[in-house]
């Protein structure tokens, strides 16, 4: 899908693209390419006279790869976007092409932070100049897009702590927690990747003197949030190994009390085994035939070792 981004009255109007006659008759400030064919872009090469690299999207780049710049003045970015969806948070690998002050944004799926930056740029005039306008929108949208997951996952573990410290935790209950607290650290450990790639790569741009004062007071900014993010994904790693501790302190809590039951049981059941082995193996006659109540004061006394160390082990706690 090719769609082109224009600026008229301060605000961005997005056009979707179906044919080389249709991108002649448009100046825009973005193109953005969202799993593009190669027809379209047979199309950028012919209009814009841009070839988008084979290997622009590719998740096996050398770090040196991800930003450099052409000879004839093509700047390429290469940055991850999160997506924090119901089925599986992932990082997304977008390229971006600064040429001609124009933005080129090649990507395979549709992103949140793309989507959210349509939406203010229609509704907010002025809030985009020029090309690096929209890559810094991009960023700053970026961020607080991953601060949002962010304040998801403090959601998401409340949750979590709430069943795991202030109930009974049986080890269903634990499994379902250590489910819930794996789902969450993934999640942290991608913003903390995605927040370290967004500072990377605004960085690059501060370096490459490419932005106007306003715009590069803009990027400090950005630094700023994202180093406030910083803070936040330590914490929640240090909560999150906290919870996964108690609940697997838990889950040791209830498989002890199983040994226990077990260790009591063999305990108690060490003295009648003995009588019964004295009773049967050490007399010259069977007892019955002088004693009638042989059998009676065998067993009597067998139940009486049980009842015993059962009562022992009350008194003492060890039951409960």
């Amino acid at each position: 899908m090719l769609n082109v981004f224009t600026l008229a009255n301060g605000r961005l109007f997005q056009e979707e693209i179906e044919s080389l006659d249709a991108l002649a008759h448009v100046k825009p400030v973005w193109v953005d390419l969202d799993a593009p064919t190669p027809e379209e872009k047979g199309w950028i090469a012919q209009h814009f006279g841009l070839t988008i690299p084979q290997d622009a999207v590719d998740d096996d780049l050398e770090e040196s790869a991800r930003f450099y710049e052409e000879d004839n003045g093509e700047l390429h970015i290469r940055s991850d976007f999160l997506i924090d969806d119901d089925q599986q948070a992932r990082n997304v690998r977008v390229a971006f092409i600064l040429y001609k002050n124009v933005l080129f944004s090649v990507h395979g799926e549709d992103l949140p932070v793309f989507r959210l930056l349509r939406l203010r740029a229609r509704r907010i005039p002025a809030l985009i100049e020029d090309a690096k306008d929209v890559l810094l929108k991009l960023y700053d949208a970026d961020a607080e897009y991953s601060a949002d997951a962010l304040e998801g996952i403090y959601d998401s573990l409340e949750a979590v702590s709430a069943r795991v410290l202030k109930e009974n935790v049986n080890d269903q209950a634990a499994g379902e927690a250590l489910a819930a607290i794996a789902k969450e650290e993934d999640l942290n450990g991608r913003i903390r990747r995605n927040v370290m790639d967004t500072r990377r790569a605004v960085s690059f741009m501060m370096r490459s003197r490419l932005l106007n004062a306003e715009q590069f007071e803009e990027a400090r900014q950005i630094l700023r949030d994202i180093d406030s993010l910083d803070s936040h994904t330590t914490f929640l790693f240090d909560k999150i190994n906290f919870l996964m501790n108690a609940t697997v302190g838990f889950i040791n809590i209830n498989q002890n009390k199983i040994i226990k039951i077990f260790s009591v049981a063999s305990v108690a059941l060490l003295p009648p085994t003995l009588i019964a082995s004295i009773y049967g193996m050490n007399f010259k006659a069977m007892p019955e035939l002088d004693w009638a109540l042989g059998y009676p004061y065998a067993i009597g006394l067998m139940v009486a070792s049980v009842a015993a160390p059962f009562i022992y082990f009350r008194r003492k706690g060890w039951l409960r």
